[in-house]
């Protein structure tokens, strides 16, 4: 087992093989929106929690460490995926070493917490480390298709992974660090830990709107304006809730925003006024439905999809180097897949409908129902290992020349 080599090479992570395997057995227990809710306002019990978390965590951790396996040789050996990987495995270590803990002991529960807040900080930068270490691959050794499809089937997962973990953490850290309190953040008093059970979507659709607009304003010194309509079959004229993580959804909307004011400008810089973006929100039975639409220009079929890969997307910045002058506009970097991710997170889907030459629409689906926010974990098994080890078949449709024939120049056939 290739990280099994790696880490024996640690003396000082030398049980974490054993660690891996033991855990990795166990499947993840998602949770749904209800069930944090339920838990955080009705009944807090730290000890719940904490005994809950010692053994959810590193099932969770160990499962995705599982699958760091089967990347490629030559991508564990770059020093950001060496990094990433000792930092998983400190966590790890950390965490499992709770398991025979008094859960009744107060100092214990304090403790543990502590390590929740240690481990969420040494992993603030797992996302750019590893967005590092497939940019040092790619410069190094090229991309082909097999490994592009395996590296972003894990990628997907990998980030995934890491989003569920962090939410474990921060509702743990949020109602019980230091307070009684349920919310630590006098700002959101009604707040369960990171979740809103009345989310103003609208609200939260206006903050990533000026944010974006401030940005857009100091790079290209002008911003499109911003039409919003709003569409409650529910309870008509009602504003728009619901109960979800506003962090998420804010993440996800600017994103979209910053990619919509980027095409939008650059398209129209020579025109006097610039087209708004417009947004749709609509709260059904089932599903909050939010469509935000540009006139940018859009993009051609061929590059949507594209535009969702990591090893296609704009490469980012290293880690430390301060990238605020460059980066808030330009290019889709690993925004679009991540911000994919968060909404998949609790059963909803965020996707692109672009008509090359207008614009672009971008569309996130959430669930409306708590009860049916349920997380979406990835989980090692036999099915998973199958995706590592097939390999790109030739394609049964034909494929276009890229270079058509000029038939009108060539000799009759008979």
């Amino acid at each position: 087992m290739k990280f099994a080599q790696f880490l024996l090479k640690n003396s000082s992570v030398a049980g974490i093989p054993k660690q891996v395997e033991r855990f990795a057995k166990f499947s993840p227990s998602p949770l749904s929106m209800k069930q944090f809710i339920d838990f955080g306002s009705a009944n807090a019990c730290e000890k719940t929690s904490f005994v809950f978390l010692r053994q959810e965590l590193p099932v969770r951790l160990a499962n995705i460490m599982k699958e760091i396996d089967f990347l490629p040789d030559k991508l564990l050996s770059t020093p950001s995926l060496k990094l990433l990987i000792s930092w998983y495995s400190q966590s790890l270590l950390e965490i499992v070493d709770f398991l025979e803990k008094n859960p009744d002991d107060k100092e214990v529960l304090t403790k543990f917490t502590q390590t929740l807040v240690n481990v969420r900080n040494r992993h603030n930068d797992v996302v750019p480390t590893m967005a590092q270490g497939v940019v040092e691959y790619k410069d190094a050794f090229g991309v082909d298709p097999v490994t592009n499809q395996n590296v972003q089937y894990f990628l997907d997962r990998f980030y995934m992974s890491r989003i569920s973990t962090r939410m474990l953490m921060n509702q743990h850290t949020l109602i019980f660090e230091g307070s009684v309190n349920l919310s630590l953040n006098p700002a959101h008093p009604k707040h369960i830990g990171s979740i809103d059970p009345s989310c103003d979507v609208v609200e939260v659709i206006k903050d990533a709107y000026e944010t974006s607009k401030m940005l857009c304003e100091q790079y290209y010194l002008t911003s499109p304006d911003m039409e919003i309509i709003e569409v409650n079959s529910k309870n008509p004229n009602q504003p728009l809730h619901i109960v979800y993580v506003p962090s998420h959804l804010y993440h996800m909307l600017f994103e979209l925003f910053k990619n919509a004011m980027r095409a939008t400008v650059e398209t129209h810089e020579t025109s006097i006024t610039l087209p708004p973006i417009k947004v749709r929100v609509s709260l059904g039975t089932e599903d909050l439905t939010i469509k935000m639409s540009d006139k940018g220009g859009g993009v051609p079929l061929r590059k949507i999809e594209r535009l969702f890969s990591y090893m296609y997307s704009t490469a980012p910045s290293p880690v430390h180097e301060d990238n605020s002058r460059n980066a808030p506009l330009a290019g889709f970097g690993y925004g679009l897949p991540i911000s994919r991710l968060y909404a998949k997170y609790f059963q909803g889907d965020l996707q692109l409908y672009s008509m090359e030459g207008y614009g672009t629409s971008a569309v996130i689906y959430l669930k409306a129902l708590s009860s049916e926010s349920v997380e979406r974990l990835p989980v090692f098994n036999k099915s998973a290992l199958r995706h590592y080890q097939t390999s790109i078949e030739a394609d049964d449709w034909c494929m276009p020349s890229k270079d058509p024939k000029q038939l009108g120049n060539s000799k009759r056939i008979v």
